[in-house]
């Protein structure tokens, strides 16, 4: 199964008020484990970046003035994305500013049942406790000390790590847990019990026979002659 790790940095929290995206982090995973392959992208907004957004990205106008816009990049992020699953952290966020930014450039927009919203996988599973990308880091021991500002790309492989242990651990398809199952009464419903005769062997007679007169001709030392 294919699956696309995804995280989007804005300029603020509403595209229908202005705000654009600046940065596009992907990774992808092939059967839950991350392959490589990486989708990453710095976008000039065509706006002036907020000074709170500056603050939380480190994406200031100058650095971003010279960057694509999101028309020029559209194409190849759709390419990428196919239609894989995507893996997002407050999942509406995202899809809202990423159709917004389709929308505007004319391109078919990514269906919403597509996503796959890792907040409120964590939200079912913990419920009652912070679900933050950083307190699920740290409830599960992910290390996060490279995150001194928030970046799409760098979120993304966080957000990989938390994705894998949030549906059973780092290796879920391996079955490699040592925990005993516990019993159920599906698995303790049928047992395999001893064949009450033995099954006739399916060696003729000419066959042994034959079997027998080469181990004659081994002489004494044959391992047969000993058992």
């Amino acid at each position: 199964m294919r699956e696309i790790v995804l995280d989007t940095e804005t300029t603020g929290f509403e595209p229908e008020s202005g705000d654009r995206i600046v940065e596009i982090g992907a990774i992808e995973l092939i059967g839950h484990m991350p392959t490589g392959r990486v989708f990453h992208e710095y976008i000039n907004p065509e706006r002036s970046m907020p000074q709170d957004a500056f603050e939380v990205h480190g994406l200031g106008d100058a650095f971003l003035s010279d960057k694509p816009v999101f028309r020029d990049v559209a194409k190849a992020f759709l390419e990428f994305v196919g239609d894989a699953r995507l893996v997002i952290h407050n999942a509406a966020f995202d899809m809202k500013f990423l159709n917004a930014e389709l929308g505007w450039a004319g391109l078919r927009l990514l269906p919403q049942d597509q996503a796959l919203d890792t907040l409120a996988i964590a939200r079912k599973r913990f419920p009652g406790s912070p679900a933050s990308l950083d307190a699920l880091c740290r409830r599960f021991g992910i290390d996060t000390s490279s995150r001194t500002l928030h970046g799409a790309l760098l979120d993304s492989e966080i957000l990989a790590d938390v994705y894998l242990e949030l549906i059973g651990g780092r290796q879920p398809d391996f079955g490699l847990s040592t925990a005993p199952e516990r019993e159920t009464a599906s698995s303790t419903a049928w047992r395999p019990h001893p064949r009450p005769a033995p099954l006739p062997p399916r060696i003729t007679d000419a066959e042994a026979a034959a079997h027998a007169a080469f181990v004659e001709r081994l002489g004494d030392a044959a391992v047969w002659k000993a058992l």
